[in-house]
């Protein structure tokens, strides 16, 4: 989610609480206002009616009826007068013209008149008039309530975006920023302090993470190139020596003991230096690579090399597998691969290759699962380690996939399954 509307959102909320809070408030405020309003005209109608009732003692007897509004006299004894209590009262009346029922408010109370006897006085008023304007507010506050939650959001989506505008700028020229090249100039002129800050902190992090990088790259090869030039040297004082006739057989052991540590920390070497050079994105010329074609290609290669253990080697290509990634990059994915199917298989095993629009399966029969959490940590030795293994070679796989965002999973069916998802 963006932050322009997780942000709007958020604000919405809290604004539609704070409405909506306001709105049930100022709305049972106006219906309490509109009853009390009710209940004050009844009280002056009773007061009216007893001013007049104290001075023409006839209208205790009578009987006022209208349409929406009537008043009725009834005598109360001494004892019922003495415990009365005055009542409000909310009903429905009978409304003969339009055959229905009306809503009324009654007020009872009584009152002594100047005959000395105690009447009770019942006022009825209909409230439909009153119910009528309740309703009216609740449409027109429920109008408002929902033009002013629209106004409210839509214009905190522009103020926001225009504000968070420069955060844009900032996130794009950070995208646009590739390792190993020079950082790109910086133009996104801003009067948020915050966000002045943040283009400074981030330039210069480019910056000197750009400075680092060099560095880093200049120390790997030189480190590289450094320690092949003693190796080689050594290699060359080695081969000298055994062209010596007058060396013992143990020590021709020893030598080709000492040749074989040597080219192994020679490849090492070169592998360790492969890895820096991916992990620092140092590959970047891509093409679109063929995957079938490369599968043919090196399968062709190793069968002759590894005739020896007489493998079964089945090439399924289901369909045609084309990847966009560095040329010698792809060379050393698929090698890899390959090269560990057929030097981990039993003699007279199995090799499967299967390729798929945007996978790549290789299957070799194997006794004892590997570890699936650790198999593409650098220096992982299985129990069935090989001579010559660096136990780098699944480490390269997985850094070359993460350079990609490939996934590659591996799992035990019987048999090693190795699967590479391109997409």
């Amino acid at each position: 989610m963006k932050l322009i509307h997780y942000t709007t959102g958020k604000l919405t909320l809290l604004l539609f609480l704070l409405i909506s809070t306001w709105g049930i408030l100022f709305f049972f405020a106006m219906h309490h206002e509109i009853m009390d309003e009710t209940d004050d005209m009844l009280r002056s109608y009773r007061d009216i009616f007893i001013k007049k009732a104290l001075k023409d003692s006839t209208l205790l007897n009578t009987t006022y009826e209208t349409t929406f509004d009537r008043y009725a006299i009834h005598p109360v004894n001494n004892e019922e007068a003495r415990h009365y209590k005055e009542k409000w009262l909310n009903e429905d009346m009978y409304f003969p013209e339009g055959n229905e029922h009306i809503p009324v408010r009654v007020y009872k109370s009584i009152f002594l008149a100047s005959d000395g006897c105690y009447y009770e006085l019942e006022v009825k008023m209909s409230t439909l008039e009153r119910d009528d304007m309740i309703e009216t507010l609740i449409i027109y506050l429920t109008a408002l309530f929902i033009l002013l939650l629209v106004c409210i959001y839509v214009g905190n989506l522009i103020i926001l975006k225009n504000s968070f505008s420069p955060l844009k700028k900032l996130l794009l020229w950070l995208n646009s920023i590739i390792p190993g090249k020079p950082v790109p100039p910086l133009n996104n002129d801003t009067k948020i302090i915050e966000f002045k800050q943040l283009n400074d902190a981030a330039y210069n992090m480019s910056q000197l993470n750009f400075k680092v990088y060099e560095q880093q790259k200049q120390f790997t090869e030189n480190a590289a190139h450094e320690l092949q030039t003693p190796l080689a040297t050594a290699l060359n004082k080695l081969d000298q020596y055994v062209q010596n006739e007058q060396l013992t057989e143990k020590q021709l052991t020893e030598i080709d003991l000492i040749y074989r540590s040597l080219n192994n920390v020679i490849r090492l070497n070169k592998s360790l230096l492969l890895i820096s050079r991916i992990e620092n994105k140092q590959f970047h010329e891509n093409i679109n690579i063929n995957i079938n074609s490369s599968v043919y290609k090196m399968t062709a290669d190793f069968t002759e090399i590894y005739e020896y253990k007489n493998l079964e080697l089945i090439i399924e290509s289901k369909d045609e597998c084309n990847v966009l990634m560095n040329e010698i990059l792809s060379e050393i994915l698929i090698s890899n691969l390959l090269k560990n199917a057929f030097i981990h298989s039993e003699n007279n095993g199995k090799i499967t290759v299967i390729i798929e629009k945007s996978n790549l399966i290789i299957k070799n029969t194997g006794e004892n699962a590997l570890d699936e959490e650790k198999i593409f940590d650098r220096f992982y030795m299985s129990s069935n380690k090989k001579e010559n293994s660096t136990g780098l070679g699944l480490s390269i796989i997985r850094s070359i996939c993460n350079l990609y965002k490939f996934h590659i999973y591996y799992q035990f069916r019987q048999e090693h399954i190795f699967t590479i998802k391109f997409k």
